[in-house]
């Protein structure tokens, strides 16, 4: 493709150009978070260059009633999903993806036992 000033030209002919190429998780299991705070979890059937997707055999994840943004560990079935793109705020693949404790909390609660240290108060002139 050809680019003039920073724009290509399928953009300046007005077709659509995927900004993302999920052809390599077509039928693999992915994690979609959406708009709102809903997940969904399903296996990639289809998408197109809006990043409209279709899952199938999904779960959603259900969020806590007092925390919209907090996601539970309970799940319900929703089968076949047609995500819009416009709503899709992250892709992520199941495979190769893991679960690890959040290093940032164990840095908080160093950063808390720093606090209680002692300085001294005589001041030196």
């Amino acid at each position: 493709q050809r680019r003039v000033r920073g724009v290509s030209q399928a953009v300046m002919s007005g077709k659509k150009e995927s900004v993302i190429d999920l052809s390599k998780y077509i039928d693999q299991p992915v994690r979609v978070k959406l708009l709102g705070g809903r997940e969904v979890i399903g296996t990639l059937r289809g998408y197109d260059p809006l990043v409209n997707l279709v899952l199938d055999e999904a779960l959603e994840f259900l969020r806590d009633p007092d925390d919209p943004y907090r996601v539970l560990d309970e799940s319900r079935e929703i089968g076949l999903v047609v995500a819009r793109g416009p709503s899709v705020m992250l892709i992520c693949p199941m495979d190769g993806t893991q679960e690890i404790p959040n290093p940032f909390l164990e840095m908080t609660q160093e950063a808390v036992s720093y606090t209680h240290l002692t300085l001294p108060t005589k001041r030196i002139v």
